[in-house]
């Protein structure tokens, strides 16, 4: 069985992970979207080009645009156009507006392209803080 390797990918790095043939798309299992999710350095290339079961979306600053609806919705446009019907599960470090307004309003459309968006249900505590947690196994 093969398996695709485990990477976060930062636009525009050369560390970014397995290298590949230009245009041709790279799968990984998880992808960190950078940047607080900010379509200053994601757009809909980065999701054709980095396919991954599980996305992690972080922002949490709606003054700053972030996380950007206009990255999440790069998100759908891109795997409506991958080709296949892979499982993509969306996983928003924060619950923002931004977020739930746009799970809200596409929901449909998060469901005709199988993808799911997963909301912590747990909650880790360590000293004085505590966090909302989720796991994924591969």
């Amino acid at each position: 069985m093969m398996t695709r390797p485990l990477c976060f990918v930062v636009p525009g790095s050369q560390k970014s992970g397995p290298a590949a043939a230009p245009g041709l798309p790279i799968f990984v299992d998880l992808a960190y979207v950078p940047n607080h999710c900010s379509a200053k350095n994601v757009d809909q290339e980065f999701f054709k080009r980095i396919r991954s079961a599980y996305y992690v979306v972080s922002g949490n600053d709606a003054a700053g645009g972030e996380p950007s609806r206009a990255v999440l919705d790069a998100l759908l446009d891109a795997k409506a156009q991958w080709g296949s019907n892979l499982q993509v599960t969306l996983i928003p470090t924060h619950d923002t507006e931004v977020t739930r307004d746009w799970y809200q309003q596409t929901h449909e459309r998060q469901q005709e392209l199988n993808i799911m968006v997963l909301a912590s249900s747990s909650t880790v505590v360590m000293q004085d803080e505590s966090f909302p947690a989720c796991k994924i196994e591969f």
